[in-house]
């Protein structure tokens, strides 16, 4: 049973899978479908957080929109998700970066990493 679920799995993996971490803020191209038409929607935020693996890997991106936070979940593995595009590297020593929810301004900025 398990090596079944696992190959379902397998199949359904993307081949490639854009290279970003928490901290980073990116882009994410988001297809959206309304009726018979179909659009991309780009939602630009902070990687707040990544977790699972494989095929159930998710990422959430978070963004202030008109001074609300607006957090977003996506399967990265996802067909509705066209592309992920890192815009800016961040330097971040935690693993999920929760602590920016309390957050306002600068205090809710991720420094640039330096290469």
């Amino acid at each position: 049973m398990n090596d079944i679920i696992k190959n379902i799995e397998a199949e359904q993996l993307k081949e490639t899978v854009p290279e970003f971490r928490v901290g980073d803020t990116v882009k994410v191209y988001n297809k959206i479908k309304e009726g018979n038409r179909e659009r991309i929607q780009i939602f630009e935020g902070t990687v707040i957080k990544r977790q699972n693996g494989g095929a159930r890997e998710t990422f959430t991106v978070r963004k202030n929109s008109n001074g609300i936070g607006v957090e977003k979940t996506w399967p990265l593995h996802s067909p509705s998700v066209a592309n992920v595009e890192v815009v800016r590297r961040g330097k971040v020593r935690r693993a999920k970066l929760y602590y920016l929810r309390d957050r306002v301004g600068k205090a809710a900025k991720v420094k640039e990493l330096v290469k």
